[in-house]
């Protein structure tokens, strides 16, 4: 039986979450499985990977084949990189300790290159949403603005209407009057 380490599709439409599992290659691929090793989330930034790296590795060590997104994320999280190195303390290369060691330091790196990308997106957001605040303020000042110049505007024109109303008032009687004196 030829066993595989792939994803298997989970979530609703649009929204993909895949579990990692251990699987016989016949079998379909949300069908029957193995074992679940662990879960890959990719709709969050960056994407969430829980995987259990030891048994991960003894698959890899009874000849179980990663499909190619498998393998990915199998060398994201070092399971690969264990497997690897557990071939070294097999044929006596290193120790097992020193094995541990070259492990550990390397996902303490990997840790750190995770969250300075995460911190990295946080601080981007922050910027984005800071730049987003000060335009609207800006456009909010002009509107403002715009509204004041449109008020004093509106107040020119109506003193400018009520000193043409008074002076056709001063005009009216006048013109009265010439009426009068031409009709008589």
């Amino acid at each position: 039986m030829s066993v595989k380490i792939r994803l298997q599709r989970h979530g609703k439409k649009g929204k993909p979450f895949y579990w990692v599992v251990a699987a016989d290659a016949r079998s379909k691929r949300d069908g029957k499985f193995l074992e679940k090793l662990g879960t890959y989330n990719p709709n969050t930034n960056p994407a969430t990977i829980d995987l259990n790296i030891e048994k991960a590795a003894q698959w890899l060590h009874n000849g179980a084949q990663p499909t190619d997104t498998a393998r990915a994320i199998l060398s994201y999280t070092g399971a690969l990189l264990k497997h690897h190195l557990d071939g070294g303390v097999r044929k006596g290369a290193l120790t097992q300790e020193q094995a541990d060691a070259k492990l550990a330091t390397w996902l303490e790196e990997k840790a750190g290159k995770v969250e300075a990308k995460k911190s990295g997106l946080s601080k981007a957001e922050a910027d984005a949403k800071a730049k987003a605040l000060k335009a609207e303020q800006e456009a909010n000042a002009k509107r403002i603005a715009a509204q004041a110049e449109a008020a004093k505007a509106a107040e020119a024109t109506e003193e400018v209407a009520e000193e043409v109303v008074e002076a056709a008032a001063e005009e009216a009687p006048a013109v009265e009057e010439n009426n009068e004196e031409t009709q008589a």
